[in-house]
């Protein structure tokens, strides 16, 4: 990924950047400038940065949760509104921990969410706790996926809708899509429709576009056109995922039209292929789901998404042979 948007707010605070490849790009070292007490100074001791988060969230959640430990008050300021639900679960998380950002100028969270202000940050030390951490909803995703297109029952232990994670809301477009879910105890229960026949639908993306590629996979079953919108951001993610899902799916005999925030997929048979990764875990992890109900689909690579879910493949051999055995 590139991090010059988060570099620059590093180097606006004094840190040197060393480059040992193309600048803006890992690898790279980091050297801490000591700051001035604010005596010494003479100034107030807060400084201000401006963190663009146009292509990835990430950046606003790290100055978050790294800043209240600078020895310095900090104002954020926010531009761009990507990945708002990552940063609502950032700021929860820090709150369970024992430290409160506050918005700008007494904003609300509602208007944050516009890109409007940012956050004003204090220092502050993290409280220790014991922490039952939720599941990672964005893999559980790829199981309900293939309840829905398998037309079966799935549920993945511990997800609730009450998630922190933007992602579970992928689960109220698999209902969109013919699916039926239910909240239990230990997890939600999705029901695929019958012999998963999966009805088209279109889907604004942009609070759960980690599952892009997961719908874009499963889309070719749909009984009329996926349009996928709100995800212009994913071109600059571990690959050029927009390009990325029409060119695989294009391999594979699927008809694709893209646009600059999103793509529509008509309905059709996967042809036989193999589906490149770019060394992207999602790509992976994603196009596995067409292999499903299509013979000769080859994933490149699989081993790429040991970046966040080393054991997947042999997870869901061990789901389908459940299923077999049935």
């Amino acid at each position: 990924r590139p991090m010059e948007p988060l570099l620059a707010c590093l180097k606006t605070l004094g840190t040197q950047v060393i480059y040992e490849g193309e600048e803006g790009h890992f690898p790279f070292t980091l050297i801490a400038k000591a700051e001035e007490t604010a005596e010494e100074a003479g100034r107030e001791n807060r400084r201000t940065v401006t963190v663009d988060i146009a292509h990835s969230s990430q950046f606003l959640s790290a100055l978050l949760i790294a800043s209240c430990c600078s020895g310095r008050n900090l104002d954020i300021r926010v531009q761009g509104t990507h990945g708002m639900a990552y940063i609502d679960m950032t700021v929860k998380m820090m709150e369970q921990f024992g430290i409160m950002p506050q918005h700008l100028n007494g904003v609300s969270k509602g208007a944050l969410s516009t890109g409007a202000e940012g956050f004003r940050m204090g220092q502050g030390c993290y409280r220790h706790q014991a922490y039952e951490i939720e599941p990672d909803v964005s893999a559980a995703c790829y199981f309900y996926a293939m309840a829905a297109l398998l037309g079966i029952e799935g549920r993945v232990q511990g997800v609730h809708y009450d998630s922190l994670q933007g992602d579970v809301e992928f689960l109220r477009i698999l209902e969109r899509m013919g699916c039926e879910t239910k909240e239990t105890p230990e997890g939600i229960v999705l029901h695929g429709p019958e012999k998963g026949k999966l009805m088209g639908v279109e889907a604004d993306m942009h609070a759960c576009s980690d599952q892009a590629i997961t719908l874009a996979a499963i889309a070719p079953y749909a009984d009329s056109p996926v349009t996928i919108t709100g995800i212009g951001h994913i071109r600059y993610q571990e690959s050029d995922r927009l390009a990325a899902i029409a060119q695989e799916l294009t391999r594979i005999g699927i008809r694709v039209q893209t646009r600059e925030d999103g793509l529509t997929i008509y309905p059709g048979q996967p042809c036989p292929g193999k589906i490149h990764t770019y060394d992207d875990h999602r790509m992976a992890m994603g196009f596995s789901l067409t292999g499903l109900r299509a013979e000769g689909i080859e994933i490149d690579d699989p081993g790429c998404c040991r970046k966040t879910f080393a054991q997947y493949f042999e997870v869901l051999d061990g789901v389908l042979e459940e299923l077999i055995g049935e």
